[in-house]
């Protein structure tokens, strides 16, 4: 089974003898795994595992704890994301666990599958029966351990610092971990578990809802908040606050003490390239390269219009020939000379002729002859529609069609010059106008813009009058607004009168068969009913082009002129589009303020991502009145040595934090006094590894004999005994 992996393989596991324990620190966040005696552990990976699909071969691999980022662009790790074997920090995927485990003494150096070592592994407080069984036959069946013992992490811990002097026998054990937090009690340097109280809340929640703050926050860097980088976030910036509604007030006002706790994480930015302008050298050099450029291209077109001149030329010289030759030719031989030069006519070739000469006097240079263009034109019209003058009566069937269509051509021809002409005239006064009109803006700008809005007002009111009366027909409601009108009221005239013919035409002919159209006197109604009738309602309006002139010119004139909304046609403007803005580097700034306090303070409030259990310091409590006893002196030595263990606790302020919590909780004057452990993230591992080097520490392991002879009703009754 292929695994991938930065942790180096341990070489000396051989010189270890058989009776040297194995020490596992199996919790939720990180596997920990050991000699006894030893100060820390050999390996430690986190305890999850993925099974990537490689993206060419399609073999699948495991990937147990933090794997090589390089090498993930090789694997599809879409359908397989990280697994964890816990569920509430309770071991229920053992499939997963036995991943976990080759791992873990795979890089301890052991070789084959058979562990002949003493493992003592770590548990939740009040484990399951069935989580240990499982476990105990993972162990005695799969690696062949000699013999297996169970203990609390958090014991563990309590009885390490003990040990170092930081606690005392008896005393409480806070143990907010990964998923969850714990309260052991302790008498007499021994756990007591029917005072245990937990919460199924810890450092996991606590990163995702800060995760989950920051992606509505920056939902552009989305992608930014992997799972390790916010955990990071969270271990160097989160803390506890000492009262969480007044540190959230100091926010809310903005004052410099919350701009102090303010903390920027700057995401990897790249400044937009300023553009230098070029230097003299560079001007000059771009000039002598696009001169060089024209240069050539002037070149390339003089000699390109020096070849098109002398084919113009030769084909002149041809047409002159030709015409002369046709001169010399007889009247009755015409007809087959023209059909070996390939013409039709005399015209044809001398408008050939005529082409030639104005593209040779084009292509020269050669000014127009403005007097012989119109004799020209007029000459080319008759050549192109040389029947029209001719009578009708000397002419043939097929010239009179020929006849027919010249005379339509012609007229189309001579409308779209007319129309030509119109819109030419057209233009020539709107120029006009613009020019005096910015005359006399120039002359007196103030009275311009002035007379310019009295304008736009009238007109405005003109149009709304307008379509006031297109609604209605000029009827209103009693308040100047229309509204509240039958059908019939808010009809034109034309629409009446179409209205009136439509249901004439259906009185008459709504009995019987429909045959409407069978006579030539209905076509004359249908062309009625059709008829425009001077209705205003299509075409467009010259109030309302004259109105959007002005406004598109009061726009560009008056800064403060807004145009009014298009009401009437149920349009408005289009929304202005975003100016685009070249991003900044606090653009990619990460401000981390509320949130540094808010994600830690789910330790004591669960029941804001719904968990309704008891907080951190509430549980304290709990665990004292579990106990049942009811000597007050005993309370105050539990609550006089109460030991902070686990992930969790690192936050800056917890001590504290927790220190006026219990003090809320029990009488005034109680003895409190809160310690963080020497280490709480090692500290269950150290215990463990000084734990199983003790020499009597194989009378509290079990063997695989003992465990199938006894049964699980024993197993379920199995308690370590961490005094020895």
């Amino acid at each position: 089974m292929p695994f991938i992996s930065k942790i180096e393989r341990q070489s000396d596991y051989l010189n270890f003898s058989p009776s040297t324990p194995i020490v596992i620190d199996n919790g939720a966040s990180y596997f920990r795994i050991g000699w006894a005696g030893e100060t820390d552990p050999r390996v430690v990976f986190r305890n999850i595992v993925s099974r990537p699909r490689h993206k060419v071969t399609g073999e699948t691999i495991t990937i147990v704890g933090d794997h090589d980022p390089t090498l993930m662009k090789y694997f599809d790790c879409s359908r397989s994301g990280p697994r964890s074997a816990f569920e509430s920090n309770v071991v229920c995927q053992f499939e997963i666990m036995e991943y976990i485990l080759d791992f873990g003494f795979d890089r301890l150096g052991a070789n084959g599958s058979e562990i002949d070592h003493p493992v003592l592994i770590t548990e939740c407080v009040c484990n399951p029966v069935h989580s240990r069984r499982n476990m105990a036959e993972l162990l005695f069946e799969t690696y062949g351990v000699p013999s297996v013992a169970f203990g609390v992490d958090a014991a563990f811990s309590y009885k390490y610092n003990q040990q170092q002097g930081v606690c005392a026998k008896d005393g409480l054990a806070l143990c907010p971990g990964f998923i969850t937090t714990h309260v052991i009690p302790f008498v007499d340097g021994e756990p007591v578990y029917k005072g245990c109280c937990r919460t199924n809340v810890g450092g996991f929640h606590v990163t995702d809802h800060l995760k989950q703050l920051l992606s509505l926050k920056y939902p552009y860097h989305f992608a930014r908040f992997t799972w390790e980088k916010v955990e990071d976030l969270k271990m160097e910036h989160c803390y506890i606050a000492p009262d969480y509604a007044s540190e959230a007030r100091l926010f809310q006002k903005g004052v410099k003490e919350a701009e102090e706790k303010t903390r920027f994480w700057q995401l990897p930015w790249v400044p937009p390239p300023i553009e230098q302008p070029p230097s003299e050298e560079e001007i000059a050099r771009k000039a002598a390269i696009k001169e060089k450029q024209g240069q050539r291209l002037r070149e390339m077109a003089e000699a390109k219009r020096s070849s098109k001149i002398n084919e113009l030329e030769n084909e002149l010289q041809g047409l002159e020939f030709l015409l002369h030759q046709l001169d010399q030719v007889e009247e009755s031989d015409v007809p087959s000379f023209l059909a070996e030069t390939g013409y039709v006519s005399r015209q044809e070739i001398e408008s050939a002729h005529n082409k030639v000469t104005q593209s040779l006097r084009k292509a020269k240079g050669e000014p127009k002859n403005e007097h012989a263009e119109p004799e020209k034109a007029d000459l080319a019209t008759d050549e192109k529609y040389y029947l029209i003058n001719i009578p009708d009566d000397i002419l043939t069937m097929e010239q009179l069609n020929e006849k027919k269509k010249q005379l339509a051509i012609k007229s189309m021809s001579e409308g779209r010059q007319r129309l030509k002409q119109k819109r030419y005239e057209e233009e020539l006064e709107r120029e006009r106008k613009q020019q005096l009109e910015e005359e006399k803006r120039l002359e007196n700008p103030e009275l311009y813009l002035e007379q310019l809005h009295a304008r736009y007002k009238d007109l405005s009111e003109r149009v709304d009058q307008q379509k006031r009366l297109k609604t209605n027909g000029g009827n209103t409601n009693g308040n100047n607004f229309s509204g509240n009108v039958g059908r019939g009221e808010r009809l034109n005239a034309a629409q009446r009168e179409r209205m009136r013919l439509l249901t004439t035409a259906a009185y008459d002919r709504g009995k019987g068969e429909d045959t409407f159209g069978a006579r030539d006197e209905d076509w004359q109604l249908y062309k009625l009913m059709s008829k425009d009738n001077n209705d205003d309602d299509e075409g467009p309006d010259e109030d309302e082009a004259e109105l959007a002139r002005i406004s598109s010119r009061l726009v560009d004139l008056d800064p403060t002129f807004i145009p009014k909304l298009e009401a009437g046609n149920g349009t408005s403007q289009p929304a202005e589009v975003p100016r685009f803005r070249p991003l900044t580097k606090e653009d990619f700034q990460i401000v981390l303020g509320v949130e540094r306090f808010r994600c830690p303070e789910l330790l004591f409030n669960p029941n804001w991502i719904g968990v309704d259990q008891a907080g951190l310091d509430e549980m304290a409590g709990v665990s004292i009145r579990r106990l049942g006893y009811t000597d007050e002196n005993f309370e105050e030595k539990l609550t006089s040595s109460i030991l902070v263990t686990g992930g969790s606790s690192l936050f800056p302020g917890m001590v504290e934090r927790l220190e006026s919590g219990i003090r809320m909780l029990r009488p005034c004057g109680s003895t409190i006094k809160i310690v963080r452990a020497l280490n709480p993230v090692m500290d269950a591992w150290r215990g463990a590894s000084s734990y199983a080097s003790h020499s009597q520490f194989h009378t509290q392991t079990f063997s695989r004999m003992d465990y199938y002879e006894r049964g699980e009703d024993w197993l379920r009754d199995y308690q370590l005994k961490y005094t020895f």
